[in-house]
Order: C-alpha cells, then structure tokens, then sequence
C-alpha cells in the first residue's frame, strides 16, 4: 500500500442495515470475533459454545475492555427457560479494611492490587459450557488461542482504546521516572516497541495464547486451583497483594433467579444484586406511569427518563450490594407501589435526586442466537479499560479492578469487606412477553449500562423503532446532580429546552463514554434480526 488513511477519521454519516438470519447469529464489538462464534454454530455447537469462544476470543481481540482476570453475568434461555449466571467474586480474605481507610481515606484507589477481586471469568465458561454446552472447552477456546499466538490485527477502536490507557498508566504508574513494579508487567505484555498499536498492526498475544491453553486443558480448573492459581498467588505476595491462591480456590461461579418487571406488557429481565440491572428495572417502573408522545425527540420524554433513571440510581448506589448485606430486597425496590412514589417526584423542572426508602410498600457486551432458539446475552469486564493495571508475569492476565465499586464507608452496605462481593455495574439484559422470548440485548459502559437499556428499551417498546435504530439514537448519561452529558448529534432544540427545565447539559465530543451495545431480536417464524453498535467495531455475524 502506498498511501496513508486514518482508520479513525470519517467525514460523512454512513447508516447500518439489521441483519437477519435463521440459523444463527453472533452480535459483538470486533469483527474477529463475531465470526469466532459463527464458526462455533456452522460446526454444531450452540449459543452457549458461541458466546463462550466469542467471549474468549475478545479477551485477546479486545483487551482494552475485558481479559481472563475480570468478572462475568450471564443470561441463557435454553428449552424454555431463562438462567441467569453471576460470576463476579468476592473481596480477598486478607483484605483489611482498616488498613486500606488508614492509607486512602474514604476513596478506594483505582489500581494496583486494592481493588482487584477474586476474577470470574474463567469459571463462567467452565458452568455454562458444563451446563449447556454441545462442544468440549478445549474446541470453543481453540479459535481464541489461534489468535493470541498467531497474531491479528488491532481494529480501530480498539486501537484507540489501547493507546489512551497507555498513556494513562504510563503516567499513573510512574514513581521518580520508574514504572512501578507491580506494573511493569503491563507494559511488557501489552506494549510493541514501547508503545500501544495502531490501527490494522498485526501483534500478537503468546503469553495469553499459553493461558488460555491451560484452560483449555483444564476446563478452567487450573486458574482456580492449580498451577495459574499458584502464579497468581506469587506475585500477589512478591507485590504486596491481598489476593491468594485459597481465595481462588473457594470461588465458582452461580446460577441464579434472574429479576424482571413488566413494562407495557413486556417482560424485561436482568441479574440481581450485587450487580445494578435492578436500576434499570426501577427506572421502567417509574416511567411505565407516564404516556409518552409518538415520537422520542421530545424534551418532555427525555426529561421524564432522565428524572426516572437519577431516582432510581441514587437508589441502586445507595443500598445495591453483595445481597448478603443488603438492607433491603429487590422486591421492595421493584414494587409498582414504590415506583409510584417516586415517580410522584418527578416535576417540570430538573430535581437533584435523593435515595427514597423502599421498606415503605475500558466492559465487552455479545449476544448469541442458534436455530434451536437458545439464546444468550452475555457480558464480561475488566472494568476499567485493562482494569487494575496488575498483570500476571508471562500471563497475560490483566487482573480488573471492580473493588474500586466499594465504598469505604464502615456505615454503608456496600463498604468493602473480605469475602463480600462489590456493587457491579456489568449487566445482561433479556426482553420477553407472554412468556416468550424475544431476545438478548445489552448496552456495555460502566454506569452508562442501565442508562442504555433504559433508551434502548423505550426506544424499542415506546417508540416502534428497528433494533439497529434503537443503538443509532443519541444518547444522554445522567452524571451526577442536575449535570447530564449528550452527544453531539443529540437534537440542539431539545438540549436548549432540556437546559430551560434546570438540566445542567454538556455536550461530549467522544461517544464511546456513552455506551456500546448490541441486540438479537427472534420472531414467531423463528427468524433472527441482529443491530450492532455504531460507537465502535461492531459487526452481527448471521447464517
């Protein structure tokens, strides 16, 4: 080739088509991997196999987002039914919460060993593929180590990803111009030359490549109770960890009831607590008492979602934990009654939003479909971008960060103690009605997730859009307080007329932060439709 381009830089709007399918179909944010898990179907495995190998594969393909040592929630409808898997650990045993308020204060740090949580990932695929799955392990996870130790090349997002958490943790890790020691495995495993790839380099992964090998001879066992377990634990102790090999030892992943509510005569599911789908479900619950105009762009709508999501997420960070600790139960804070009495908060004007009491009355998101009509909606996460910054030597597992969602509170539920697992913000979501499945959807981002499946929903339910029109549609994030950030196609009419209501608005130039999504949709023919998120890679792999 002998010109230039940038992967990054598009001057003109371009519009995706849905895609149908019958006998399969695979939605992701990396083309590679899309096309992992149809392989996965045209060789006879299902949707389960198919999530797992595309789960796998991402952890190479797209390791800004996710890896083998962060968390995963799964929901499965298989012959019928809908399972819900969480597989987010717990805090270390050896954590010592005085200790840790004694050196930070009230503030969980974001990096280095603190945060990191026992991982999950790895024991998910073990259940569900003993569960569910067609294929042996060491099969689905083949494509996967294909890539890692024969290369690919890095597609544009992630590329971008990928050099914006270099930049953050080669100044983050940084002590008198010497990279920290429990970090310089970062770098020497996801670094080329000193710096972090450019869109279409070809790298390669062969520590991952040697891991993922490893669990796939063990069906997982070794990371959990075996010689990965035994170098996790070393260099948790070489590095000042809380972390060791007992703690993952005593981990498995769960299947549980997943939680649902009925908006307009759909059935929408999520995962319960410690994760906080539920705010996405109390936020339907307080919209579903309102009667929306046939079309979204209307500063009355908007208004409404983001007045329902701030009340129903001051109520998610307020008593959303392990449920162990919690105070109070999904049911109270899923009650139509309760929505009732906050929706009645709800005004003309922006309110700044307090928890009511209801005992009155860098993530990677996929989606899989089979011919037999099992479905799975799927969602794995480092947390933030590569997560904790700690990387297991000769590894490549980047360990994630999600003990920064603990508080260090002694009086909160969600303070950070050994053996409780943190509030997650990693979320499935599944869209039913009578008792049928429609489908699998999720939008990944952090605290933006809930606030996704919300707009995603309305849009779909609401305002009659397609799947692929329902991710295309600006979005907005609530932040905090009155602030709300929209993006820049976002109608200007009604961000003048949403600032005229007390919304305090900004206008973001990147629309990463605002989530990145996918959905399957099966109809009564059993025909797939699949959409893919605009904001990144996407790609809907259908047969």
């Amino acid at each position: 080739m002998d010109f230039d381009f940038d992967a990054l830089k598009y001057s003109y709007s371009s519009t995706r088509r849905v895609v149908y399918g019958k006998k399969g179909m695979v939605c992701t944010s990396q083309p590679l991997a899309a096309q992992v898990g149809l392989d996965i179907l045209k060789k006879g495995g299902n949707a389960v196999d198919a999530a797992i190998g595309v789960a796998a594969a991402l952890t190479v393909l797209e390791p800004t987002s996710n890896g083998i040592g962060g968390d995963a929630f799964a929901l499965v409808w298989i012959k019928d039914k809908l399972y819900g898997m969480n597989s987010s650990g717990p805090a270390p045993m050896r954590f010592n919460t005085k200790k840790v308020i004694e050196k930070y204060g009230n503030t969980m740090p974001k990096y280095g060993w603190i945060p990191v949580t026992v991982p999950g990932i790895p024991s998910a695929w073990a259940e569900l593929s003993k569960k569910f799955g067609k294929l042996s392990l060491k099969e689905i996870l083949k494509p996967a180590i294909e890539y890692a130790e024969e290369g690919f090349p890095v597609s544009p997002i992630i590329s971008k990803l990928w050099n914006m958490a270099f930049e953050n943790y080669k100044n983050s890790f940084n002590e008198n111009n010497k990279i920290k020691e429990e970090f310089k495995p970062w770098f020497e495993t996801f670094t080329f030359g000193g710096k972090a790839p450019q869109p279409g380099e070809f790298i390669k992964l062969p520590n991952h490549g040697k891991t993922l090998r490893e669990l796939a001879e063990t069906n997982c066992e070794s990371f959990y109770r075996g010689k990965i377990a035994e170098k996790i634990d070393e260099f948790s102790k070489k590095t000042g960890g809380f972390l060791r090999k007992e703690d993952l030892m005593n981990f498995k992943a769960q299947f549980v009831e997943p939680i649902s509510t009925n908006y307009r005569g759909y059935t929408i599911s999520e995962i319960p607590p410690n994760g906080h789908g539920i705010v996405a479900l109390m936020a339907l619950n307080i919209l579903e008492g309102f009667k929306f105009e046939s079309v979204r762009e209307s500063a009355k709508t908007i208004h409404r979602q983001i007045e329902a999501m701030k009340l129903a997420f001051v109520d998610g960070q307020h008593y959303v934990t392990d449920s162990r600790y919690m105070k109070v139960t999904p049911e109270q804070l899923l009650s139509k009654e309760y929505a009732e009495k906050r929706r009645k908060l709800i005004g003309e004007k922006a309110i700044d939003p307090k928890y009511g009491d209801p005992s009155c009355g860098g993530t990677v998101y996929l989606c899989t479909a089979d011919k037999d009509g099992n479905m799975v909606s799927y969602i794995q996460s480092n947390y933030m971008g590569f997560g904790s910054g700690i990387v297991i030597p000769e590894t490549g597992i980047a360990l994630h960060n999600r003990g920064n969602n603990f508080n260090l509170d002694v009086e909160s539920e969600n303070c950070a103690i050994p053996g409780k697992k943190p509030y997650h913000t990693i979320i499935p979501g599944f869209l039913s009605k009578d008792g049928k499945p429609i489908g699998p959807f999720g939008v990944m981002g952090g605290f933006m997730q809930p606030q996704g499946h919300l707009q995603v929903l309305t849009n779909t339910i609401d305002f009659g859009m397609n799947p692929q029109e329902a991710l295309d549609a600006p979005r907005w994030q609530w932040v905090g307080g009155k602030k709300i950030e929209v993006e820049r196609n976002f109608p200007y009419a009604i961000t003048e007329e949403l600032i005229r209501m007390g919304h305090e608005i900004k206008v973001v130039p990147d629309s990463i932060a605002m989530g990145r999504g996918q959905i399957i949709w099966r109809n009564e023919q059993g025909v797939l439709v699949g959409a893919t998120e605009p904001r990144t890679d996407g790609v809907v792999a259908a047969w």
